[in-house]
């Protein structure tokens, strides 16, 4: 074999860049970073990548991908019914896997558009990973029953029909992967995504499972029936391993988790600002597959409520800029020479992060603050209506109520609002923050967290 056609395996594998190909670059940023699309993108159902769903051509390709890879589970199937092999019956419930993962992009861009309401601050887009649970149940389920046929067979060998058919509905698997992988890889070099090129050598890569199909099948042929069963085995032992990955990645999204490279990126967007003298915490979740952030930034302290109003819009200006799937942004801007709550003669930080709030009729950032008189609990509102009332609420064991009132810490109406005395210890809890005003009345559910370093 030459070394043009070993070169040319290599290229069609993805392990290769085609003579002249341009370099890749996920961002055209001159500084080259990636800011999100990173090359080591996983195989997951249920989970669509955020770099793919954000542009029409990638939910375009992920539609098509669905069509195809559905008409080919579909045509497997029936061969499953009337010739009985489990091989196949394993590589069809593969495929439907594969063409699950647009189901709940489905999900979310029916109810994403749904507007937020006082329960559902935030939409609907967590639907998305319900969905890639449900999806991941269903496949893990599948395998199951795969698995369960195929360990019979191999105990009770039974007589296969129509292997003709068998091998058939083999190449007819690895043709639909072959197509959704060409379609996928062409569409990611059109966008620029890295992820969906990823996705289009793993359909590449699940081709040859198919062909898996039709060597079992030419086994039972030259009269090895075993064939059929240990291919089917071997075949439920990558959904397992597909399954394993693909709930990780679902659950690390329900428990608000992310990847590390996503805080970078944002650190990275935010220190763009000329005017940011330090990222002080950065926080993150997805919604679906939108991105939403919070960021605290530092700047010089005497710069006047204006100054710091155009900062905070540079930066989320900044984070929108290099991450697509960014859609909320909230930045709190922090003077440089604040302490931060940070006690100097023991270098330990005392206070909870501070908490935003949002309701109807108030919006602002609630705070343990450290004042001449001691701790006391802060609500610095960029929006609150006029006469209003406002109280916290602290849960503590045993079903007692803890009630601090909040009022005005000076004669000016946009001064903060201050309560009396300090919070009981300990300073980590969940609450709410009562408003009354006009008749009207909100409750505004939070929790307070201490850091992991604090010591009493």
């Amino acid at each position: 074999m030459s070394s043009r056609m070993i070169r040319s395996a290599l290229v069609w594998l993805g392990l290769s860049q085609p003579d002249g190909a341009p370099a890749h670059h996920d961002h055209d940023h001159s500084h080259g970073h990636d800011h999100g699309q990173r090359g080591g993108h996983g195989h997951t159902h249920g989970v669509v990548d955020p770099t793919i769903a954000t542009t029409v051509r990638g939910i375009w390709a992920i539609k098509w991908s669905f069509a195809i890879l559905g008409v080919t589970a579909a045509l497997q199937l029936a061969v499953v019914f009337v010739s009985g092999s489990v091989a196949l019956l394993a590589d069809t419930i593969h495929n439907v896997g594969d063409a699950s993962t647009a189901v709940p992009l489905w999900v979310a861009f029916r109810l994403v558009r749904r507007k937020p309401t006082a329960r559902f601050t935030y939409g609907l887009g967590r639907v998305e990973d319900l969905a890639g649970f449900l999806i991941v149940g269903i496949i893990l389920f599948s395998a199951i029953v795969a698995g369960w046929e195929a360990v019979g067979r191999l105990i009770h060998p039974q007589p296969i029909a129509l292997l003709w058919a068998v091998a058939v509905a083999g190449v007819i698997g690895f043709l639909g992967n072959e197509v959704v992988a060409v379609l996928r890889i062409r569409t990611g070099r059109q966008i620029d995504s890295a992820a969906l090129i990823a996705d289009g050598y793993h359909a590449r890569a699940d081709g040859f499972t198919s062909l898996a199909v039709v060597a079992g099948a030419t086994g039972v042929w030259i009269g090895f029936p075993l064939a059929d069963p240990i291919v089917g085995l071997l075949i439920t032992a990558a959904i397992f391993a597909i399954v394993w990955q693909s709930a990780k990645a679902v659950f690390t999204r329900l428990l608000d988790g992310v990847e590390p490279g996503a805080i970078n990126d944002i650190r990275h967007a935010a220190e763009h600002v000329a005017a940011v003298s330090r990222i002080l915490t950065v926080r993150a979740r997805w919604l679906g597959h939108r991105l939403t952030a919070e960021l605290d930034v530092a700047i010089d302290g005497n710069a006047t409520v204006h100054e710091a109003s155009v900062v905070s819009a540079a930066v989320e200006r900044a984070l929108f800029g290099h991450i697509p799937a960014l859609s909320i942004a909230h930045v709190r801007v922090r003077p440089e020479d604040a302490t931060d709550h940070r006690d100097a003669a023991h270098g330990h930080r005392h206070a909870p992060e501070p908490v935003s709030i949002t309701g109807e009729l108030a919006e602002g950032v609630l705070e343990i603050v450290d004042t001449p008189k001691g701790e006391r609990l802060r609500f610095t509102a960029t929006r609150l209506v006029d006469d209003a009332e406002v109280e916290v609420l602290i849960d503590r064991p045993g079903g007692q109520i803890e009630t601090l009132p909040l009022r005005r810490s000076g004669a000016d109406a946009s001064s903060p609002l201050m309560s009396e005395i300090a919070p009981a210890e300990p300073h980590e809890f969940s609450a709410r923050l009562r408003l009354r005003a006009g008749g009207r009345e909100e409750t505004a559910p939070f929790r307070l967290v201490e850091p992991a370093d604090h010591v009493h």
